[in-house]
């Protein structure tokens, strides 16, 4: 068997009873005490997680930002210093590579964060399309903790051990701070929906920023959060996740993510399939949907249509708030106002496909 990998948190995780998992290669904590107690901290106060799993790959240089806009979809070379973009990262085909958070730092710098399975493949794919830019592609991935901080009481907690005000950093902006002594890149992003920052700090300091973080929080009512409540929160908020619904074979477009792909900018890997796709449609669209039943419809799930099979559950889990089901599935494009439906062990169940986020988000 291999070797699963560690944060520089783990015995911090053991301490506080983390269950752990094989997560992309990585042992990380899936919960603590409860997904569910741990999902609904993140929406009412404050949720801490360690996700120092994912990669970090520094691009320099006086190409960096046209290499960059070269190689996503969405915009990067005109965004301001201290601006974070989200943007997939194509194939030719059309096919995603990875999704990724661009933040520029500087004039010559950004920081673009990656999925912890994809690093390695990413880097060798940046790497590969660099050789016509005056840019350097470094993969800093162990040189970096990252921490995220979610929920409604996380502006505040943040704010408490920060040297600097952090009000003025805005939805999708990132600015140098030191957080609880530890130097931190605060960058005011997070995959659930609700306000708060993912601080990128030195590898060696991770532990120091955590524990300074559940100190305080304890007045904020901050829980440990494991990978199990940051699936569910995403998928409450209607952020895709690579592998299930984008991948090498879903677009951009077909998982409604077309605004992040700037056909006006120039030449970028994959336009013309893209182009193509937005111009004439796709055979399969991802949707997403409830079902007013608590059972969970599981990934890989055949999705019915009178009889038919006309799609595949992507996604799929209990929403902690609604206290039912739901999911995401690609489905037949030419079926998508059809009743749908899934069957749970002999049992048909509808799918009432609706438009994320399915609770109420404050994001900012």
């Amino acid at each position: 068997m291999p070797v699963l990998r560690r944060t520089r948190l783990h015995a911090f995780h053991a301490a506080r009873g983390g269950r752990f998992v094989d997560f992309a290669g990585w042992e990380m904590p899936v919960q603590y005490k409860s997904i569910l107690e741990e999902h609904r901290a993140v929406r009412t106060s404050v949720g801490l997680f360690d996700v120092s799993h994912m990669g970090e790959i520094v691009v320099r240089g006086p190409d960096a930002g046209r290499f960059l806009d070269h190689l996503v979809t969405n915009e990067i070379a005109k965004i301001a210093i201290g601006r974070v973009v989200y943007s997939p990262m194509c194939r030719e085909d059309g096919g995603v590579v990875d999704d990724l958070l661009v933040s520029r730092r500087s004039e010559q710098d950004y920081l673009v964060c990656v999925n912890a399975s994809n690093v390695e493949r990413d880097y060798a794919w940046m790497r590969s399309r660099a050789d016509d830019f005056d840019c350097a592609v470094d993969d800093q991935s162990d040189r970096w903790g990252l921490l995220a901080v979610q929920g409604p009481n996380a502006p505040a907690l943040v704010q408490e051990l920060a040297d600097r005000p952090l009000d003025g950093v805005r939805y999708y902006h990132c600015a140098e701070a030191v957080v609880g002594g530890v130097p931190c890149l605060v960058s005011r992003t997070g995959y659930t929906g609700e306000p708060g920052y993912e601080l990128f700090c030195p590898a060696d300091e991770t532990e120091a920023l955590a524990v300074a973080l559940e100190k305080a929080g304890a007045a904020h009512g901050l829980a440990l959060c494991g990978l199990g409540a940051r699936d569910s929160l995403r998928l409450e908020a209607g952020f895709s996740l690579y592998g299930h619904e984008i991948s090498e074979t879903i677009s951009p477009i077909q998982a409604g993510l077309e605004w992040t792909v700037k056909f006006a900018k120039p030449a970028f890997v994959g336009r013309e399939a893209l182009l193509e796709q937005k111009t004439n449609g796709t055979a399969r669209r991802v949707v997403f949907f409830k079902t007013g039943d608590r059972r969970i419809v599981r990934a890989g799930t055949p999705v019915l249509c009178a009889g038919s099979v006309v799609g595949e559950v992507l996604s799929g889990t209990l929403s902690p708030m609604l206290g039912e089901a739901m999911g995401s599935a690609l489905i037949d494009t030419a079926r998508l106002s059809d009743p749908l439906s899934v069957d749970l062990r002999g049992q048909p169940v509808a799918l009432c496909t609706t438009k994320p986020p399915f609770v109420p988000l404050r994001k900012s």
